[in-house]
């Protein structure tokens, strides 16, 4: 009688722990987070160590922001013809990756004129090229509120360059995304700018550290009032030393990034969180050998753990 008591509790013991163990993975998997990192942090790195990086290091897409220096990403080699085109995109099915959005460095706060006509094209030539190679995001800068015009004048300007590019995107299923970067971190002039020019075809990227580090606004409030426009987002980590920002590896630094990759889980947030280690205009921090790797670990581990 006791042997086979004993044998049943073994039993069961076993297949709780199974169950438990198969639970715990299964729980994680439904809730994986879909992982990027902008090329911003490997200037250096030729296209195909970078989709080799991305691979080997757990990542689910790659956001463009400049090839070995070149940030004209259609000057790339791996863009300038259909056959270069191909062969790009033969490289990332084959690795299983993405692309995830393209980082024009298209800023919409200049008066009407040359300067913010050649800021359109270059956002227009990036809009046909995620056409092309199945990215669904542009990104654009608002960017600053200039002191020789007003305010109004300078979110009026922003808004109607939304327009503008968004109408350019109905022909294809790019979605053009301002990024919250610049002068544009405050959350009322951020949704000022949304509530007019958000569309099918316009939206939003939050980068949580650009905001916090300028404005302390609390980022859970910050996303409860920009949830319905945020399509992608920027993640970092930073400290503030005499007002100046320094980047750090993620949870390394005083940003509430933690709390603000919490409130995009539960509030239903289904696109890329994307990292951003900004070396081409800091080189003094980390190599992306180190940082780049560091990200989805610090990402698993807090999923999993939360």
């Amino acid at each position: 009688m006791q042997i086979t008591t004993r044998r049943k509790f073994l039993q069961t013991s076993v297949i709780l722990t199974a169950s438990a163990m198969v639970g715990s993975s299964f729980s994680f998997q439904k809730q994986k987070p879909l992982l990027s990192f902008s090329t911003l942090g490997c200037p250096d790195w030729p296209f195909d160590k970078i989709v080799s990086f991305a691979r080997q290091n757990n990542y689910d897409g790659i956001e463009l922001r400049g090839i070995l220096h070149e940030m004209d990403l259609t000057k790339c080699l791996q863009f300038i013809n259909a056959t270069s085109i191909a062969s790009t995109m033969q490289l990332m099915k084959d690795n299983n990756l993405k692309f995830v959005d393209l980082g024009s460095s298209c800023m919409l706060h200049f008066p009407e004129g040359e300067e913010r006509n050649k800021n359109l094209d270059e956002a227009k030539r990036f809009i046909d090229l995620a056409a092309k190679i199945d990215c669904p995001y542009v990104r654009v800068f608002p960017n600053e509120f200039p002191k020789n015009q007003s305010k109004e004048t300078t979110i009026d300007l922003i808004i109607k360059g939304l327009g503008i590019l968004g109408d350019y995107a109905k022909e294809s299923n790019v979605t053009v995304l301002v990024e919250t970067h610049g002068a544009m971190v405050y959350v009322a002039d951020v949704l000022a700018v949304m509530k007019t020019a958000a569309s099918t075809h316009i939206g939003l990227v939050w980068d949580v550290t650009n905001m916090w580090t300028v404005t302390g606004e609390p980022v859970t409030e910050v996303y409860k009032t920009l949830k319905p426009y945020i399509h992608h987002t920027h993640i970092k980590d930073a400290v503030k030393i005499n007002g100046e920002v320094h980047y750090k590896l993620l949870g390394e630094g005083e940003v509430p990034i933690f709390a603000a990759i919490d409130a995009l889980r539960a509030g239903g947030y289904k696109g890329y969180y994307s990292f951003e280690w900004e070396k081409l205009w800091h080189p003094e921090i980390g190599d992306p050998e180190i940082a780049l790797a560091d990200y989805p670990k610090k990402m698993k581990k807090h999923f999993e753990v939360n």
